[in-house]
Formats: structure tokens, C-alpha cells, sequence
């Protein structure tokens, strides 16, 4: 794992050095193989215990990456199609203009329901019941598939509500069953982590200095706790251990090994994979106001990719500045997780970057 595993450790170990991150974990799997695994930092600078490869680290909205690729392996499996009415299995999700969305909705951010309603906070997530009641009774912002607007905590929950009634199972255990213990990577993936893991895990922290302003006036379609990370939420034993399948705890090397068994076949096969990165939508984001290319369950294009590069990468960044990614044109399945809390995807950007020059020195 040669030359672009060292500059990529460099690199880290430099950001880490500099005071500009305090633990930083990425993995790269390239045409099957893994090229990369670097690790810098610490889990948890306040006792200095050291950041492994093998160290969880909650890293939000990463974790729809996962829930993604589990609703293409429910419908690959026969429990869920792309294009029947939620209703059939959810019949009191119907209400209030909401009959005729489907899962595609859903895996596009169309179905209406950006934001929770405004009786669920941060406190009610981990009630699975209550918030599952609360979305179906909501009517939603707009028609379903009439456009798209990032589902920030309403997805997980959508996805998993059809999943449960759909096999009788949880998100948790379907990510167990059919993705962690297949690819050998227990301990690597959560949406809810075993109370005894939860002391293994990494510590969050916010960087320091003024974060942008959030969505925290009256007209906002998300609530402030929907639409800003905060390191109290990734550090709460409650939040950690429950199953919010729109959030995610995971190593960086979890989620690469989870991208590149879907590269080769051993999720999904040639025909879906041919499938994935295809646009399923397009327009404004509603929430957030900025161009929007959806495949079914990502958005697609690589963070900082030229414009004209037409990407077929897909794959969700977190809140806070995480990033997880499947490129089948390149044949790599990329992500990076971080300690640190910054308003922006700096780090991100300048390890893809540096994974693309090689790439292309290499060809």
C-alpha cells in the first residue's frame, strides 16, 4: 500500500500536527483492493487515548450511505419495490396528500417530509414508534415527487418504518445480517451501538470559532438540531445506542468496505449496480437552495469534482465534515471520518483531491 497510502498519512498526520484536526481515519479500495488505511490523532484528546483504524466514530449523515444501500438490497432481495405505494405496507402513511409516494420518493428526498414534525426533538429520536406515528400523521411540503429538499432525520426513519414492516426486522439488525457480518466488518458499522462498544468510541468535539448561521428562524423548513451538527448530540450515550438510521457510527474503513463490496457484485449485482448512479432527480433543493442530482438513496458527483467532470460517484458527506463514496467509472470506494466538527468539507476536499492526482498519474 505504497505511495498514495504515505502521502495520504502525511497528510493527516500534518492536519493533525497543525492543530487543524484531532483524529482523522481514511479508507481507500481501489478495483477491489484496499490501497489505503491511514489513521492520525486521538478518539478522545481529553485522556489522549490514540485513534485507531478499528475506532468508531459517529459521523451523521454517513450513515444514509448505509441506510441507502440497504433499501437496494430490500428490493433486491424481494421485500420492496422501487415503485409501490408506501401505503401498501404502511396504510396510515396515506393521509394528508401523502398517498401516492413511493420508496423512489423516499431514496430521492421527494417524498415532502424534509423536517420532523415540530412535536419530535432530539429527545423523542430514539422512540422509534413516536416518531414513525408523528411522520406518517404530517402532511407534506409538497406534492410527492414534485421536488427534492434534503431529508436530514426524516429519511433514516421512512426507509426503516418500510424495512420493519416489510421483514419484521430493524434497520440495526438488517445491517448486521446483511452487510457487517458477510464483509467481516462487525464492530465497524451502527446505527444503534451496543451499550458495551459505546466506551470504544470516539469523542466528538466542535472546532472552535463562529459556525455559520443555522436554520433557526420561523420560516426555516428545518429545525436548528435537524439542519447544524453538534458534538453533545454525537457524544449522548441515548442518541448512540438508538436505531436513527438517518445518522450513522462507523470507521472509516467500515464504510469503504461496505462501497467496494457494492463495486464488486457482492451486495448488489451488475444489473443494480448499473443502476445506481444514474440520475433519478433533478432540481433546487428546497431546503438548502442549491442544485440538486439524485440517484435513488445519493446524490451523485464527488465532492469538489469539476463541474465537467459529470461524475458518476455517489454518496452522502456527513454533517461536520465526513464523507464516504463509491466511484464504479474508477472502480473506488473512498471514506473519511474525523473527530473534529468543522463547518465545512476542507479535509475532505483535499484528500479526494489528492487521491484523484494519483489516480490519474497513475492510469
Amino acid at each position: 500500500m505504497g505511495g498514495i497510502q504515505e502521502q495520504l498519512q502525511r497528510h493527516i498526520d500534518t492536519l493533525v500536527g497543525t492543530g487543524a484536526e484531532t483524529g482523522v481515519q481514511v479508507a481507500v479500495y481501489k478495483d477491489g483492493v484496499l490501497i489505503v488505511d491511514a489513521v492520525a490523532g486521538t478518539a478522545d484528546p481529553a485522556t489522549g487515548r490514540p485513534l485507531t483504524s478499528s475506532t468508531p466514530i459517529f459521523s451523521f449523515s454517513t450513515g444514509k450511505n448505509v441506510s441507502a444501500t440497504l433499501a437496494h438490497l430490500l428490493v433486491a432481495r424481494g421485500f420492496l419495490d422501487y415503485d409501490s405505494p408506501v401505503v401498501d405496507l404502511w396504510p396510515e402513511f396515506g393521509v394528508r396528500g401523502k398517498a401516492t409516494a413511493t420508496l423512489r420518493h423516499i431514496l430521492t428526498h421527494t417524498v415532502g417530509l424534509p423536517a420532523m414534525p415540530r412535536e419530535i426533538t432530539p429527545a423523542e429520536l430514539p422512540d422509534w414508534s413516536r416518531v414513525c406515528e408523528a411522520l406518517a400523521a404530517a402532511g407534506p411540503r409538497w406534492r410527492p415527487g414534485a421536488a427534492t429538499g434534503y431529508h436530514s432525520y426524516t429519511f433514516g426513519y421512512l426507509v426503516g418504518e418500510l424495512a420493519r414492516r416489510a421483514t419484521g426486522r430493524s434497520m440495526g439488525e438488517l445491517l448486521r445480517e446483511w452487510i457487517t457480518v458477510p464483509l467481516g466488518i462487525e464492530g465497524q458499522l451502527y446505527f444503534a451501538v451496543p451499550k458495551e462498544s459505546l466506551p470504544g468510541l470516539a469523542r466528538l468535539e466542535h472546532q472552535a470559532g463562529q459556525w455559520p448561521a443555522g436554520p433557526d428562524d420561523g420560516d426555516a423548513i428545518l429545525a436548528p438540531w435537524e439542519g447544524r451538527p453538534s458534538a453533545d448530540f454525537g457524544n449522548d450515550g441515548e442518541i448512540l445506542g438508538a436505531d436513527i438510521p438517518s445518522v450513522g457510527t462507523a470507521t472509516a474503513h467500515g464504510l469503504a468496505a461496505m462501497y467496494n463490496a457494492v463495486l464488486q457484485g457482492e451486495l448488489v449485482d451488475s444489473a443494480r449496480l448499473a443502476e445506481l448512479p444514474r440520475v433519478a432527480f433533478e432540481g433546487v433543493d428546497q431546503v438548502f437552495g442549491n442544485p440538486a442530482r439524485m440517484a435513488l438513496g445519493y446524490p451523485l458527483g464527488r465532492v469538489g469534482a469539476p463541474a465537467e467532470e459529470n461524475s458518476v460517484a455517489f454518496g452522502w458527506p456527513g454533517g461536520g465534515g465526513s464523507y464516504a463514496y463509491a466511484d464504479p467509472a474508477r472502480g473506488v470506494a473512498f471514506a473519511l471520518t474525523k473527530t473534529r466538527l468543522v463547518p465545512n468539507f476542507d479535509t475532505a476536499l483535499s484528500v479526494t483531491t489528492l487521491l484523484a492526482d494519483h489516480l490519474a498519474e497513475a492510469r
